[in-house]
């Protein structure tokens, strides 16, 4: 507390918003096991319908209404949230943004994912194909069985529209600029975006596409280390008699 001229202010600190955006057909429930160190708060964005013939960073953009940008914020995005967290981040001004198990630009993409752009092969690709094929691989390699029945509901929730959408606009996606500062967090068994062809400030040894799941010790450790310091200095708020 701090007294001048006999009114007493208690000094408080600001909490910071940190903006969660999940993957692919994906949701909140992703980012169940995380948790934030003290002076942060979790906030999610949610997908949106997305427009006719809607490019990725206009989508995002759109995206940016559901953030109170007149506060410090952070965000922080898995998969293709990560890419949107990038575009978002390039429209508005993040403390930090961070990446789990993504890319950000569109250089790191795999070689085939421009070819199969240039034909125009996500647009004829089912949303129920990937959901299908999602769902075959995590029932074979997810542990434990709590995380696999989570995975398996979201996938069930998940907007086919959306997600061809999603698809095509990914593969189409072009951008070479890096918002500043920027974490990424990836595993080295990633077989979505393979770790070869990206540049993380943070690397999750044998963690796959998924490890934000079964390793959240890890991924909360490390956001423990780089959330800290985006802290908000305390600052005086109304007077307040004691």
């Amino acid at each position: 507390m701090i007294s001048d001229f006999g009114v007493t202010y208690r000094l408080q600190r600001k909490v910071v918003k940190v903006y969660f955006t999940s993957g692919i057909g994906a949701d909140y429930r992703l980012f169940t096991h995380l948790r934030l160190p003290e002076g942060f708060d979790t906030s999610y964005i949610h997908w949106i319908a997305p427009l006719e013939d809607e490019k990725l960073p206009d989508y995002a953009f759109r995206l940016t209404q559901q953030i109170d940008t007149t506060q410090p914020f952070i965000l922080v995005g898995l998969s293709l949230g990560g890419i949107m967290s990038v575009e978002m981040a390039k429209r508005i001004s993040p403390l930090c943004t961070i990446l789990i198990s993504s890319v950000p630009v569109s250089a790191h993409l795999p070689r085939f994912y421009k070819m199969a752009g240039n034909l125009g092969l996500g647009k004829w690709v089912p949303a129920s194909f990937l959901k299908a094929a999602t769902t075959v691989k995590h029932t074979l390699t997810m542990r434990p069985a709590a995380n696999r029945q989570l995975m398996m509901a979201v996938i069930r929730a998940g907007d086919d529209r959306f997600i061809r959408w999603a698809l095509n606009a990914v593969l189409n996606w072009n951008n070479t600029e890096i918002p500043q500062p920027l974490y990424h967090l990836h595993g080295t068994r990633d077989e979505v975006f393979p770790i070869n062809l990206t540049t993380p400030t943070h690397t999750i040894r044998k963690g796959g596409h998924m490890f934000l799941l079964d390793r959240p010790d890890t991924v909360n450790r490390i956001l423990g280390e780089l959330l800290p310091p985006f802290a908000n200095t305390p600052s005086l708020r109304s007077p307040r008699p004691v």
